[in-house]
C-alpha cells in the first residue's frame, strides 16, 4: 500500500521544502516512494536556480545610458533616458568603455527631410552606376571610330533600303496610272465609270501613302545620324582616357542602337 500523506500546505509544487512539510506514515514498503519525492524536491531546487541565472546574466550585461539633457544636466540610467530623446545617448559597458551611441529621435519633419535626402542619394548612386555600365558597354562595343562608323552605316542602310523601296513603289504606281489617265480622257466632260474612278482614287491614295512614308524614313535618317554624332563625341572622350561614368549623360542619345 502507498503511504498515507498528510499535507500541511497546498502550494507544494516544485518546493524544495515540500518534503519536510509532509508527515508520511513510514513503513518498510514506502521507502522507495520517499526517495523519489526527495529527488523531485532536489530537481525543483536546481530548476529554480537555473531560471534565476539568465536574469543575473542579463543584469550583468545591461548597459549604462548617459547623456546631457537640454538643461545641461548629466543623466545616467540603466535604460534609454526620456529627457535625452532629442539628442544622442551613449551606452557604456560596466567598465566604462563605450558600447554604442544611440542617435537622437527625429521629429516628423526631420524624418521626412532625412528620407528625402536618402532617396536622392540612392537615386544619384543608381544613376552613377547606370552611367558607368553604359560607358563600359559602349566602349566595349565600339573600341575605335572605325567600328562606330561601321555601325552607323549599317543602321542608316536599313532605313535607306526602305526608302529606296518606297521610291520604287511610287514609280510603279505612276506607271499603273498612265492607262487609267488615258481611259479617263475618253470620258472628258462626262462622269467617270465607278470602276475607273475607284482605280484612280486607289492609285492616288497609294502614292500619297508612299510619299508620307518617305518623309518618315528621311526623318529617321536624320535621327540616327544625330544619335551617332552625339555618341561619337562621348566615345572620343572615353577613348582619350575619361573614366566611365565621369562624363555625364549623352544628350539626345539613350542607346547605342538607334
Amino acid at each position: 500500500m502507498p503511504p498515507e500523506w498528510r499535507p500541511i500546505g497546498t502550494d507544494t509544487e516544485c518546493d524544495p521544502l515540500a518534503f519536510a512539510r509532509w508527515r508520511p506514515t513510514f513503513t518498510a514498503s514506502t521507502h522507495a516512494t520517499s526517495c523519489r519525492v526527495l529527488l523531485a524536491a532536489v530537481l525543483c531546487g536546481l530548476a529554480a536556480q537555473a531560471s534565476a541565472q539568465p536574469n543575473a546574466n542579463a543584469n550583468a550585461n545591461a548597459g549604462i545610458y548617459t547623456c546631457t539633457d537640454s538643461q545641461g544636466i548629466k543623466r545616467t540610467s540603466d535604460r534609454p533616458i526620456i529627457e535625452c530623446t532629442d539628442r544622442e545617448q551613449r551606452v557604456l559597458n560596466r567598465d566604462g568603455s563605450l558600447r554604442k551611441i544611440i542617435p537622437a529621435t527625429l521629429t516628423a519633419e526631420e524624418r521626412t527631410e532625412r528620407e528625402a535626402a536618402e532617396r536622392k542619394a540612392a537615386e544619384e548612386r543608381a544613376a552613377l552606376g547606370d552611367a558607368v555600365r553604359r560607358d563600359r558597354n559602349l566602349k566595349a562595343r565600339y573600341p575605335n571610330e572605325v567600328a562606330h562608323n561601321r555601325a552607323r552605316h549599317s543602321s542608316l542602310e536599313l532605313v535607306r533600303i526602305g526608302l529606296r523601296a518606297s521610291e520604287q513603289r511610287i514609280k510603279d504606281l505612276q506607271v499603273e496610272r498612265r492607262p487609267l489617265n488615258s481611259e479617263a480622257e475618253f470620258y472628258r466632260g462626262r462622269p467617270l465609270p465607278a470602276r475607273l474612278k475607284q482605280q484612280i482614287e486607289a492609285n492616288e491614295t497609294s502614292i500619297a501613302a508612299q510619299r508620307e512614308l518617305i518623309q518618315t524614313q528621311e526623318a529617321e535618317l536624320l535621327r540616327i545620324n544625330r544619335i551617332y554624332d552625339t555618341e561619337l563625341e562621348h566615345l572620343r572622350k572615353l577613348w582619350n582616357g575619361a573614366r566611365p561614368g565621369s562624363i555625364g549623360p549623352m544628350a539626345g542619345a539613350t542607346s547605342g542602337t538607334p
